[in-house]
C-alpha cells in the first residue's frame, strides 16, 4: 500500500509533467473529483498537489476555481526582469566562491552541452539548464538556487526553446564558455555582465516566440 506522502509525490509529478506537456490548455480550469477520478485517487492528494502547484506558480486561482496559469507577454517580461538580475548575481558570486570542484562541474556540463544533438530540443533545453544549474550552485547562495529554480518552474510553461531560433545555438555556447571564463578568473564583473546580457537576449528571444505562436 502507498504511503500518503507517496502518493502525494506521484500525483504532484503527474499533474506537473502534464500541465509542462500542455496536457492541460493554459487556464483549464482544475476540479479535485475530476482529476481524483483520472489518477484514480482520492480528493486529499489532488488538493496537496493543486496547493504545491500554486506555489511552484503553475497553477492560479481564478473566479470558477484553481487553474493551469495562463500565458502573457506581460508575465515573460516579469520572469525575466527578475531573472536576469538573479543570473547575473549568481554568475558574479559564483567568480568570487567557486571551488575548483565547481569550476570542474561547469566545465563537465558545458562539455556535455557541446555535444547534445540540436535534432533534440528537449535535450538542449535540457543540457543548457544543467549548465546554469551548476553555476547556480557555484554561487554558495541557497536563496538564490532556490528562486531561479522557481522561476525556471513558470517558464516550463512555454515549451519552445529559444535555442532553436536559428544562430542562437552556437551562439549560446559562445556566452556559455566565455561566462566560464570569467568566473575561472574569478573577475565577478565580467561573469555579472556577461550573464547579464546573455539573458537579456534569452528574453527578446523569448517575446518572438510568443508574438509568433502564443502556445509556444
Amino acid at each position: 500500500m502507498r504511503s500518503r506522502r507517496g502518493a502525494l509525490s506521484e500525483v504532484y509529478d503527474l499533474l506537473r509533467s502534464e500541465i509542462i506537456a500542455g496536457v492541460f490548455d493554459p487556464g483549464a480550469q482544475l476540479v479535485e473529483l475530476v482529476l481524483a477520478e483520472k489518477y484514480g485517487t482520492s480528493r486529499t492528494p489532488i488538493r496537496e498537489a493543486l496547493r504545491r502547484l500554486e506555489q511552484d506558480g503553475l497553477v492560479e486561482r481564478g473566479e470558477r476555481g484553481l487553474r493551469v496559469r495562463t500565458r502573457s507577454p506581460e508575465e515573460i517580461l516579469e520572469i525575466y526582469e527578475v531573472r536576469i538580475y538573479l543570473e547575473a548575481m549568481a554568475a558574479s558570486t559564483a567568480a568570487q566562491r567557486r571551488s575548483d570542484f565547481d569550476l570542474i562541474r561547469i566545465r563537465r556540463a558545458q562539455e556535455t552541452m557541446d555535444d547534445t544533438s540540436t535534432d533534440d530540443p528537449a535535450a538542449m533545453a535540457a543540457a543548457n539548464r544543467a549548465v546554469h544549474e551548476t553555476i547556480w550552485a557555484a554561487s554558495h547562495n541557497g536563496t538564490v538556487v532556490d528562486l531561479l529554480t522557481r522561476l525556471n518552474n513558470h517558464l516550463t510553461r512555454y515549451p519552445a526553446t529559444t535555442l532553436k531560433t536559428p544562430g542562437r545555438w552556437p551562439e549560446a555556447l559562445q556566452e556559455h564558455w566565455a561566462m566560464i571564463d570569467a568566473i575561472e578568473q574569478r573577475d565577478s564583473a565580467r561573469a555579472h555582465d556577461l550573464a547579464r546580457d546573455h539573458m537579456t537576449k534569452a528574453r527578446e528571444l523569448r517575446l518572438e516566440l510568443y508574438r509568433a505562436d502564443p502556445s509556444a
